[in-house]
């Protein structure tokens, strides 16, 4: 009889919208190959039905909730564990502490929690006071109530350890080797030229209006390629569409959705600046070192266990040195193809989908065994 797990807090499978969407589409086909009967529960209209990848063994469930900011989070989450109460899976891996309020309900069911993290939400700058207290209370109840913690970076398990009191296993985000990619048609203009590029959501605490200061000043030596936005609108993206329209060496390409795209521009860049300052292992870090790009990071605890032993430069949130170091690696070859072994180099070692994948897998087998000798033991 095959194991049952329920994967409760992400978008659906397949989805392609984050880091937890990007984890499941690799984790739930692996659960299944290792004898896992899987079901991934999601959002109406969030999931890409049409994705060559999609596997047939998975079950897809989707549920009611709310589309807000605040609530999408809570009240899917909810919907989501009420129809787990049903089916009775033999354990839960839940994605986000702020699930955390509904912990209680698997517990009194009798189902086994493992328990995803995510990176410390409350301290983002996108959330009000409410939504900030949302997270830390969910984080208090998943702190008190999960059975098994895994955290994505070694300095999110700390920081548990001294807030909450509570150890788990460190399981990170993987990454993707691919071949050697042309850059696009709509790219070819950067063919050998040294570019700086970034890739992230624009939000305040990725570093972004730090970057768009620095960028005009890279641009007068060097191409600058921007990939994101808010995908809302507002004076992030005014303030990239107005440097854009002002420097000719300077592009910005909103959201890319085309993988393939992005891979090659991460792989052809000269200097990729990764400006997330909140949360753990980074998806979007771990890809572009697969791909090889010299990165220069903002100086957090999180970036510099990730890049543990690439040589890779930190620099603080100020347009000035940002500016100053991805001008000085653009300028020097040697350097970035240093970089580009050194990352590659790190990545196969502790950031590879197969290792992420095995970690998951004995966790989940490990709580759902540790469950039933408990229950053998109290029916004896």
């Amino acid at each position: 009889m095959s194991k049952r797990v329920a994967v409760i807090g992400t978008r659906g499978y397949p989805s392609y919208y984050g880091g937890f969407e990007t984890a499941v589409r690799r984790l739930a086909p692996a659960l299944a190959d290792a004898g896992w009967d899987v079901t991934v529960y999601g959002r109406p209209g969030q999931e890409r039905l049409d994705d060559p990848g999609l596997d047939p063994r998975i079950t897809r469930r989707v549920t009611a909730g709310a589309e807000s900011k605040s609530l999408s989070t809570l009240t899917y989450g909810l919907t989501a564990v009420l129809d787990a109460l049903r089916r009775r899976p033999d354990v839960a891996l839940v994605m986000n502490c702020a699930n955390g309020y509904w912990l209680p309900l698997l517990r009194l069911a009798g189902i086994p929690t493992v328990v995803n993290v995510d990176g410390i939400e409350w301290e983002r700058a996108k959330w009000g006071r409410l939504a900030k207290w949302v997270f830390r209370t969910g984080a208090r109840l998943t702190a008190r109530f999960a059975d098994r913690l895994v955290f994505d970076a070694e300095a999110i398990a700390e920081y548990w350890w001294r807030e909450f009191g509570r150890t788990g296993v460190v399981i990170p985000y993987g990454g993707t080797e691919s071949e050697p990619l042309p850059l696009r048609v709509e790219d070819a203009h950067l063919a050998d030229r040294p570019f700086a590029l970034v890739v992230a959501r624009f939000v305040p605490e990725n570093t972004v209006p730090e970057f768009l200061t620095a960028a005009r000043g890279i641009a007068a030596s060097h191409p600058v390629v921007i990939v994101g936005s808010t995908g809302y609108g507002g004076a992030l993206d005014e303030q990239a569409a107005a440097l854009a329209a002002e420097h000719r060496d300077l592009h910005w390409l909103g959201h890319v959705a085309d993988d393939e795209r992005l891979l090659a521009l991460w792989q052809h860049a000269g200097a990729y600046f990764h400006g997330h300052s909140v949360g753990g292992t980074n998806p979007a870090l771990v890809q572009a070192m697969h791909c090889g790009a010299p990165t220069v990071a903002r100086d957090t605890v999180y970036n510099r266990e990730v890049l543990t032993g690439t040589g890779a430069p930190f620099v603080p949130p100020e347009p000035e040195a940002i500016a100053e170091a991805v001008d000085d690696l653009l300028r020097d070859p040697d350097r970035q193809a240093r970089l580009r072994s050194a990352v590659r180099r790190r990545a196969r070692s502790d950031y590879t989908w197969a290792g992420v994948c095995a970690a998951y897998e004995r966790t989940l087998a490990e709580q759902l065994d540790g469950a039933v000798r408990e229950g053998v033991a109290g029916v004896s």
